[in-house]
Order: C-alpha cells, then structure tokens, then sequence
C-alpha cells in the first residue's frame, strides 16, 4: 500500500538553462510575483503523499533556494543536494542521498503540475517499478537517421509527449544508475526501460509546460492566471 511507503520528491534545478537566454537560471525568474521553483515546491510541499523533499541546484546557487524556502514557509524537511553537470548526474547524486521507499523526480522549471498528477503518478507504484505524466502527442512524429531521412512513421495514437514527475521504486532506480554509469539519458524511465522494466505513462495535459525559453513565462502566467 501507498500509504505505509516513504514518498521523497526530488526536484531538479541544477540545469543550464541554455536556451533560456538570459545568461541566468529559469528556476528563479519570477511569474506573478513567485519564483518558478517556488510553484514546483509549494505543489509537493502540499502534497498528501509527499514525506520529505530534496532539491539539486548548483552549489553556487545554494543560498537563493535556501532564501526561497524561508521566505515562502515551506514546510515539509527539505535538503539541499549539489547537482551534477547533467540530469542524470543530479538525479543520481539524490537518490544515493535518501532511504525513501519511492522517488518523485520533477523539474523545478514545470511550474504548472497539479495535484491530481502527482497523486495519480504516486499511485501507480502499487502496480508498477515506473510512472510518468505525458500527453498524446497532437502531431505526427517521425523517426530518421543521422541524415535526416525517414526511416519510419509513429503511430499517433501510441505517441506520447513524456513530462514530470516521474515515479520509481528508488532501489530500482539506484540499480539502474549503478550498472548503467556510463552514457547519458534525457529521462529515467530510459534507465528501466533498457532492463525491461515495464512503465506505466498516466495522461496529463498540456498546461503542464516547462520553462525553456524565456518567452514561456508568458505563457506559464496566462495559465497560472486561468487556474486561480
């Protein structure tokens, strides 16, 4: 059962935010007034499931998540972890950092997640090693090589846009991690996926955006300013 497990979220701020473009980290652009990380934090802080938090930021960004927490009451235990040069470095660094029974890991730049996803992620674990919020993809995708030339058509209806939080059974993972050190991945799910582990995909929506380029704080506040 969910509820006799230790629920960690993990929310991931070291990036480089490159194609932001403003030589600065996206997570604390402000929207409304709040810091984008601070709607990732409040979101789990309020969370049922939730029992603890771990942010990874850089280690010379320490103090402003420190300062964010304070100022806006956080109020669940909250360690911070110094991230890595790449996602899955970071996401590393935390699970070998905490004993909880599952991990929740989310980017600090999706400031948009609702409740209801992180519930419905959380619990899927009963069922599956794995879970991801994603959305069914409104275009046709198509795989090519290196040169460009298609070798394949997706089907539409079996395509899906990946998004976080994303769930795991944290021992799993931390296995996962461990035998595959070498090489890179742009997800977790990837990890289990390459030993055959089966993972659940539970349907959120689109609203759900991350903060990438500077023109999507725009769209975050209209969305924001929809859903107050």
């Amino acid at each position: 059962m969910i509820d006799t497990k230790i629920v960690t979220a993990i929310i991931l701020v070291a990036g480089n935010s490159t194609r932001f473009g403003q030589n600065r980290n996206k997570n604390f652009e402000k929207i409304n007034g709040k810091t984008v990380l601070y709607y990732s934090l409040k979101a789990f802080d309020k969370n049922k499931y939730i029992d603890n938090i771990i942010v990874a930021t850089k280690e010379e960004e320490i103090s402003k998540v420190k300062d964010i927490i304070q100022q806006e009451n956080i109020t669940k235990s909250i360690k911070i972890v110094i991230g890595g040069s790449t996602r899955k470095q970071s996401v590393y660094n935390c699970i070998k950092d905490v004993n909880s029974d599952i991990v929740i890991i989310h980017d600090g730049a999706r400031p948009m997640i609702k409740q209801e996803y992180i519930n419905k992620c959380i619990e899927n674990m009963d069922k599956f090693k794995g879970v991801t919020i994603g959305v069914k993809s409104k275009d046709t995708i198509k795989i090519t090589d290196e040169n460009n030339i298609v070798i394949n058509t997706t089907k539409r209806a079996n395509t899906w846009i990946i998004q976080t939080p994303q769930c795991f059974d944290r021992k799993i993972l931390l296995k996962m991690h461990n035998k595959y050190k070498n090489g890179d991945v742009t997800d977790d799910c990837e990890l289990l996926e390459i030993d055959n582990h089966k993972i659940k995909i539970v349907e959120g929506d689109y609203t759900n955006i991350k903060i990438t380029t500077y023109g999507d704080l725009s769209i975050a506040k209209e969305f924001l300013k929809q859903n107050s």
